[in-house]
This record gives structure tokens, C-alpha cells and sequence, in this order.
């Protein structure tokens, strides 16, 4: 489904469902080996799908999502790629009267762009200090030396 080149790679028309029965759903894949959030989210093995369907209010976007992102450990500095999942449901209003907390109105075109959506809940899942593994032993405080490739002189008298 569309191209991760385009400006709006998760733009999707949902103008097909505004007229139909409540309770109608369709589902939609989405993915990417790179996709480029604007203005500065690239992520990497981008996948997953969204189900839209029509309520009396509007249309409930239930979605799915999974991806990597580069990111450096705290520890010890080693570029990683860290996997993000998110999973979602918002409501698309027809009215402003039946808008929720999240503010989010059908467009008159038919056509939602869930990017700005899904980099907002992928933002959220990022961890504010993220590490290579769980264990990760760090960098020496002293000479700077990878402490996961084995001990350095000065944390081997440490370690006696």
C-alpha cells in the first residue's frame, strides 16, 4: 500500500465507508522496510493494520503497528535498532459534536493521513534511556573501554 517515498505514505481514503450500514469494517496492511515520519521519525521494518469502521459518530480506526528505530544505549553507546510496538483505537468524527479528547475530524475529502497518529503513539513507546540489552555492563568510567567485550585493567582489580 502506497509508496514510503510519498509525503504521505499512511494517507488512506476512507470515503467509501462514510455512507455505509453502522458496523461495516475494512481492514488495511501497511508495510515498509523504511518509512520517514515527518519531520524526524525513520524507522525500519515498518509493519501493520488498521481496521476502520463506521459508528454513529464517525469512524473508529483501531490500529496495529510494529517497527525498529536506530537509537544508542546509555550504557555504553553501542548503536541498536529498538523495536516499538503500539496498538490504538480513535474515533474520526463526522460533527464536531461528537469529537473526543483527541480532537480528530473527518476531513470533507474522505482522506486521513494516520502518520501524524502513528508517530505520536510511536514517540510515546520510545524509552527515555534505552539500552542494547537488558544487561548491558556499560563503559569503564576510567579509560572508556567497552565493558560487554570483557573487563579492561582497571575493572579487572575490581573484579578479584
Amino acid at each position: 500500500m502506497n509508496s514510503a517515498h510519498s509525503r504521505q505514505p499512511l494517507r488512506i481514503n476512507v470515503g467509501f465507508l462514510i455512507n455505509q450500514p453502522i458496523g461495516v469494517s475494512r481492514d488495511m496492511q501497511f508495510d515498509f522496510p523504511e518509512l520517514c515520519l515527518q519531520p524526524d521519525l525513520d524507522l525500519q521494518n515498518f509493519k501493520g493494520s488498521v481496521r476502520i469502521t463506521r459508528t454513529p459518530q464517525g469512524l473508529l480506526v483501531q490500529g496495529n503497528f510494529d517497527a525498529t528505530l536506530n537509537s544508542e544505549c546509555v550504557r555504553c553507546l553501542a548503536e541498536f535498532l529498538q523495536p516499538l510496538s503500539v496498538a490504538f483505537s480513535e474515533l474520526y468524527a463526522f460533527k464536531f459534536k461528537a469529537v473526543t479528547e483527541s480532537n480528530l475530524i473527518l476531513p470533507e475529502d474522505g482522506n486521513i493521513d494516520l502518520g501524524p497518529l502513528v508517530r505520536e503513539y510511536l514517540l510515546l513507546e520510545m524509552p527515555l534511556r534505552p539500552l542494547c540489552k537488558a544487561n548491558c555492563k556499560g563503559l569503564c568510567v576510567v579509560c572508556g573501554a567497552d565493558l560487554n567485550e570483557g573487563l579492561c585493567e582497571h575493572n579487572s582489580a575490581l573484579a578479584e
